[in-house]
């Protein structure tokens, strides 16, 4: 098996559960790059993870839409092909960012409605490149017979996230800026947006745990849901950060932020029905483990220049 991302938040963590996996990072190619890419740095395999993506919190896919759409639409593009060419079997990561606003769907989220109309402008530009992926994925499928499977977490979080406070996501955002508050001794912790928004999360080793078992278990042409279905409000997650790093002090909310999509609750029914028959880690769980690590690492961890 290969991973690509493989020194990314998912991909470490399944080549933590199959350590004898190959993983594919920058350090070997360039996968926006079609002369770079070589998709057997170290020997044979038959199946690709395909983890890797440029990716980032509100802030980063608003500035930045443009570059979050090339860069992963050329990922993409370039990895399918080395794997129709190899005959190799792939699992390609989308995100539940990608179904469409609140407008056009119900909810919860089923795989069926990935494409019933236009994703929060919020990050429309990173939502559509991986949407393309699922249509790729089925093209190729179409055409060439490949054995290409689509899976759809939602918020990832766990050890070795990207705690950098521009491109990184809520979770490991407020997990440093409460860190630094408690050893800088500040008494405020300011948070985007009005808190009111909801959000699923996922630790990001069970994640790994069902990609695997689908890798091994699914040949599908549809997507799969895979993400953990509790929501909770950003407010509510950032008082479980606080108390877990035992700060005192108080939550400024922004609401001159923006907040984003203000839920998108997702369905787990088609895994499930599949056969998948796991827990979830709680998000209390996930997140002490997550904290454990970060201040054990900390200022050495992805994404923090000191």
């Amino acid at each position: 098996m290969l991973v690509t991302g493989g020194t990314g938040l998912l991909g470490g963590e399944i080549l933590r559960l199959r350590p004898e996996s190959q993983s594919l990072t920058s350090k070997h190619c360039d996968l926006t790059n079609t002369t770079h890419l070589r998709l057997c740095p170290n020997g044979k395999f038959d199946t690709v993870i395909h983890c890797a993506a440029r990716v980032g919190g509100v802030k980063a896919n608003t500035e930045y839409a443009a570059d979050f759409f090339d860069d992963n639409v050329k990922m993409n593009m370039n990895v399918l092909n080395a794997c129709k060419e190899n005959k190799l079997k792939l699992v390609s990561v989308l995100s539940t960012c990608i179904y469409p606003d609140h407008l056009y769907v119900r909810y919860p989220l089923t795989e069926d409605q990935l494409h019933l109309g236009p994703p929060h402008p919020s990050n429309f530009g990173y939502a559509y490149a991986k949407r393309m992926l699922e249509v790729q994925s089925r093209a190729y499928r179409q055409q060439h017979g490949c054995n290409f499977i689509t899976v759809v977490p939602n918020n990832l979080y766990g050890p070795n996230d990207n705690y950098d406070l521009d491109s990184g996501h809520v979770i490991p955002a407020l997990i440093r800026k409460f860190h630094e508050a408690k050893i800088l001794g500040r008494d405020e912790v300011f948070v985007w947006g009005t808190g009111r928004p909801l959000r699923e999360f996922t630790f990001a080793r069970d994640a790994a745990k069902i990609i695997l078992w689908l890798a091994e278990n699914y040949d599908g042409e549809l997507p799969v849901n895979i993400g953990n279905p509790e929501q909770v409000s950003i407010e509510s997650l950032a008082k479980m950060i606080g108390e877990e790093f035992g700060f005192e002090g108080r939550l400024v909310f922004d609401p001159s932020r923006p907040d984003g999509q203000y839920q998108k609750p997702s369905s787990n029914e088609k895994l499930r029905e599949l056969g998948w028959d796991g827990n979830y880690t709680s998000l209390q769980d996930g997140l002490r483990e997550t904290i454990k690590s970060f201040s054990e690492g900390y200022p050495n961890v992805r994404g923090v220049t000191i």
